[in-house]
């Protein structure tokens, strides 16, 4: 995962965020999930977010607690998936939001 700058939070239209704090045990597991994603595709599929270091960000989307996946697409929040319940349930937001993740080349 790539840390997110304040800058791209603004900037970039679509992507797939992980909101965490350091200390939170059911963070680290969200992020063997994800971390498991992207070693599986061999490539960056999400940013990540230190909540507390964005306040802001938390309460201008009404983040309501962490771990959490924000999806942002086309400029829009589609989605904030705060329950983590596998690996294959984590695919099921990748195939709705990114197929092209499973389009061979």
């Amino acid at each position: 995962m790539e840390e997110i700058t304040a800058d791209q939070l603004e900037e970039i239209d679509s992507f797939f965020l992980y909101i965490h704090t350091p200390f939170c045990g059911t963070c680290h597991i969200a992020r063997s999930f994800l971390e498991t994603i992207e070693k599986t595709h061999k490539r960056t599929i999400c940013y990540e977010l230190n909540a507390s270091l964005f306040p802001n960000f938390m309460q201008k989307y009404k983040i309501e607690s962490v771990p959490c996946l924000f999806i942002k697409q086309d400029g829009e929040v589609r989605e904030k998936i705060y329950t983590f319940h596998s690996i294959p349930n984590m695919y099921h937001y990748l195939f709705k939001y990114a197929p092209n993740l499973f389009i061979s080349e």
